[in-house]
């Protein structure tokens, strides 16, 4: 390899390089790379596999069981022969071996209602996955739209200190020319100084907001992300702000998210729990079956031989069918504690879903009154920055003519970076609310796979 190749191929490794760590993500790809290395999601669906193999074995629990027995026994000293029921002091060993079946016929509908609870545990554990997912999402979104904030909140900052450095090299060139007093340059740096401060408190907020993200993500092997801001983010499209029913989100709310599905599968869980507990105090019936044979030392022939180990297999074999019925009669009322116990869970389960559908109902008036809230103060923070702006380029040529000094200068600049600030606050504030009154109403805002 000459060294020519040599440096293609390092240039070509550090572009790769480059372009890796200068790879910008989207909302959408921040949200798909959180969902799929988060670690309580991972314990969530551990809990899933359990709950889907117990509901798997609910069914399996309806086959009958089978069992096998084998034995070896060595007989010493004085022992009843087993083929004459006679005492013997001879030594002698024996085999035994046997295979048994039993299913259960009837036992209350427990099976049945067994495979019913199953069933609805396992569904509340994938609805309680992927509420799950939505408060990872929401989380990791509420992070993009913080550091889209910082970033421009810095970008204003930097506005502002630009303008600062301009007005600082004016108030010198005119210190040069002999138009204006030494003092007035301190004062145009002080402000700069100002100004370039703002710019470091900004890039640390950024940094800030930038690891809060990479921690939701559980982004490994970075200290700093860049977001792919899209347009659409940064312009509010001010048709979509309107007036939202409270009642109607409620109620759309109530017909899809996960924690109350999952709230109400339990609760019917917890109704079929109670018919297991009453089935105990029904009768059982259970229908069984076996076969069995055996070879002993003691069995012999006429001519005083052991018969041959074939031969009393086939001859000692036995089979036999039975049923049996087992009819609870009394156990010290356990059953019917059991049962007032599941009454009980069963009650508590349907509380805790009123609990659910109360904190819902709070949550979305709660969200609905600031989405309300932010949609007055975004129309005023847009007024105002529109305002300040045309005030402080009125003071800015006041300030180039000698008209004003440098803190008037400097206060309606302040007035004006204060309004963009609150401005784009608003406006970020608006697009959460926003997409979060969406997810209520049932919008699909995030790509989430809801199967597991």
């Amino acid at each position: 390899m000459n060294s020519f190749q040599k440096i293609i191929i390092i240039h070509f490794l550090f572009i790769c390089v480059t372009s890796y760590s200068q790879n910008s993500w989207s909302l959408e790809e921040c949200i798909t790379y959180a969902l799929n290395n988060n670690l309580k999601l991972n314990d969530l669906n551990y809990n899933i596999k359990s709950n889907q193999e117990s509901y798997r074995q609910s069914f399996r629990e309806m086959l009958p069981t089978i069992s096998t027995n084998s034995s070896y026994n060595i007989q010493y000293g004085r022992s009843v022969d087993p083929n004459t029921n006679e005492i013997v002091s001879s030594d002698f060993f024996s085999n035994n071996y046997s295979i048994n079946a039993d299913i259960v016929v009837f036992r209350g509908f427990q099976k049945l209602n067994t495979i019913a609870s199953t069933k609805f545990l396992y569904k509340a554990t994938q609805e309680e996955n992927l509420q799950e997912k939505y408060l990872l999402s929401f989380r990791v979104m509420t992070a993009f739209y913080d550091i889209q904030f910082y970033e421009g909140l810095l970008q204003i900052s930097k506005e502002q200190a630009d303008i600062s450095l301009t007005n600082y090299n004016f108030v010198k060139r005119q210190i040069e020319l002999g138009l204006k007093a030494g003092a007035d340059l301190y004062e145009a740096e002080s402000i700069l100084i100002a100004d370039k401060l703002l710019v470091t408190q900004s890039k640390n907020n950024l940094k800030a907001a930038q690891l809060k993200l990479i921690q939701e993500m559980n982004l490994e092997g970075v200290s700093t992300i860049e977001i792919n801001i899209v347009q659409d983010d940064i312009v509010m499209d001010e048709n979509e702000l309107h007036q939202i029913n409270a009642d109607s989100v409620y109620n759309d709310a109530l017909s899809f998210l996960p924690t109350i599905k999952a709230q109400e599968f339990r609760v019917k869980a917890a109704k079929k729990d109670i018919a297991i507990a009453r089935g105990n105090m029904y009768p059982s019936l259970t229908f069984s079956a076996g076969y069995g044979t055996g070879f002993f030392e003691t069995n012999v022939d006429a001519t005083g031989e052991v018969i041959p180990f074939r031969t009393q297999i086939k001859d000692n074999a036995s089979q036999f069918i039975g049923v049996s019925l087992r009819i609870p009669i009394s156990e010290r009322w356990s059953n019917r504690s059991q049962v007032k116990q599941q009454k009980i869970a069963l009650i508590q389960a349907d509380n805790n879903l009123n609990i659910q559908k109360q904190e819902l109902n709070k949550i979305i008036q709660e969200l609905i009154q600031a989405y309300e809230a932010s949609r007055s103060e975004y129309e005023q923070t847009k007024q105002s920055e529109a305002s300040r702006l045309l005030a402080f380029e009125i003071a800015q040529k006041k300030y180039d003519k000698g008209l004003i000094s440098a803190l008037d200068l400097y206060q309606s600049k302040n007035f004006y970076a204060s309004s963009q600030n609150e401005n784009l606050q608003i406006k970020l504030k608006l697009k959460v609310q926003k997409k979060t009154l969406d997810f209520y109403m049932g919008l699909p805002i995030f790509n989430i796979d809801q199967t597991n």
